[in-house]
């Protein structure tokens, strides 16, 4: 009798279980997100439902109000992380976190820049085989120098040129001494000897690598801050073209620029822009970070031929969607115009990374010219319900009517924590 009290007490149980899970209230529960983002001074609508409320943790940068039909709306009251707690019946059920982001308000870019970089040292894209009395080597290759290395410094004295590489490489070989040559590889510093020969052909002492201290190239602009005179361009790093490696910044700058062509995209061949810097005496501003999420930096104001001249809102990230949206870009001369996209989906990304939403562009105007998205399109902006809410980044190789975006969100922590064409020589 017990044992039968017992199981239809557990099958009571279970079936009660089934019940509540399956009920609107408790499935809403469950399908509240871990975390939310707001905006300072703005506000979020979170549903909960049924017998709950959500309770901000004390002194929390939130303020929490209830709405109607189990509606609550959380305010940002300023900038930083908050947790909060639904409650059902008085009772803790779960922990949640609303991270409040600045009021950031920013003039959407898309004008085409020209990018100047010079690399904080010197890099090896690779090695030269140099003629001395009846042989060829490379006494770099045989000091172990890396293709992907930087040269720092060299006998204790940094060096920031080809030039000064050269000078102090045709120093030490007339003194018939080494080199003591201080290299940066993956971020770890060290010391290798290299001691420089004769290059019969050149007539010159040299190492037997191939170096540069430079580079330069065409993109666009994201977005121009007016309150703190900062910028973003690009969406992704500037790497070297040889070695596939991100340039560590010495100093660079950004200038004007206009498209002279355009190379249309084909499935399994990326098209390009073609363009040229414009009065290369007028530097707009400076490059202080080359990043995984583009470049960073001052300017003093904006440039000209926008399509906005006007701040607006940056959406935060978990409030892009899929549908509608802009870009902003340039595909002749200077003219910024905007041009119509889909959003076809979001990731949702709790720490930055730099393919954020997949792209595709629908313009029939913009397609007839570019084949959709092309090189030198990257770090145009992408609008959507009047805010900025990322940059184009990447196209689909076999498909140039699709490509990937960055959220602006991203990019704005980027440029508001660091208020914020190659020349190959041989030595």
């Amino acid at each position: 009798m017990a044992h039968q009290r017992r199981k239809w007490v557990g099958l009571l149980l279970a079936t009660l279980i089934v019940v509540t899970c399956f009920c609107p209230p408790f499935s809403g529960w469950l399908r509240l997100p871990d975390s939310i983002e707001t905006v300072v001074g703005s506000s979020v609508a979170v549903q909960a439902g049924g017998p709950s409320r959500l309770v901000p943790d004390a002194r929390s940068a939130i303020e929490v109000r209830s709405g109607t039909a189990g509606t609550w709306q959380v305010n940002g009251t300023q900038t930083g992380p908050a947790r909060m707690r639904l409650e059902v019946f008085g009772i803790p059920v779960r922990q949640m976190r609303v991270d409040v982001l600045p009021d950031w308000k920013v003039i959407p870019g898309g004008q085409s820049i020209g990018v100047r970089l010079r690399s904080k040292g010197i890099m090896i894209v690779g090695y030269n085989l140099i003629h001395t009395g009846n042989r060829e080597i490379s006494p770099g290759e045989q000091a172990n120098i890396k293709v992907g290395d930087r040269i720092v410094e060299i006998d204790g004295h940094p060096v920031s040129t080809v030039e000064e590489a050269a000078q102090r490489i045709r120093q030490a070989g007339e003194a018939n001494r080494d080199l003591d040559v201080t290299l940066i590889r993956q971020r770890q510093s060290f010391h290798v000897k290299v001691h420089p020969v004769y290059d019969n052909d050149q007539r010159t002492y040299r190492i037997g690598l191939y170096i540069r201290d430079s580079a330069a190239g065409v993109g666009t602009l994201t977005f121009y801050d007016p309150v703190n005179h900062v910028y973003g361009a690009l969406g992704h790093v500037i790497t070297d073209v040889d070695t596939g490696q991100p340039i560590e910044v010495g100093e660079g700058q950004v200038l004007n620029s206009s498209i002279t062509s355009i190379d249309k995209g084909q499935n399994g061949q990326p098209g390009e822009k073609r363009g040229q810097m414009v009065d290369e005496h007028h530097v707009l501003g400076d490059v202080k970070e080359n990043s995984s999420f583009g470049i960073f930096g001052h300017m003093a104001h904006p440039p000209d031929h926008g399509f906005y001249n006007h701040p607006i809102p940056v959406a935060p990230a978990d409030q892009v969607h899929p549908g509608p949206a802009k870009i902003l870009t340039v595909i002749e001369g200077q003219k910024v115009e905007a041009f119509n996209i889909e959003v076809v989906s979001v990731m949702k990304q709790r720490y930055p990374a730099i393919k954020s939403m997949v792209l595709k562009v629908t313009d029939p105007r913009l397609l007839a010219k570019t084949g959709g998205i092309v090189q030198g399109m990257s770090g145009s902006p992408i609008l959507q319900d009047g805010r900025l809410i990322g940059a184009v980044t990447h196209v689909f190789i076999n498909d140039p009517t699709q490509g990937y975006g960055v959220f602006a969100e991203w990019m704005m922590r980027e440029a508001t924590s660091n208020e914020a064409q190659d020349t190959v020589s041989a030595a």
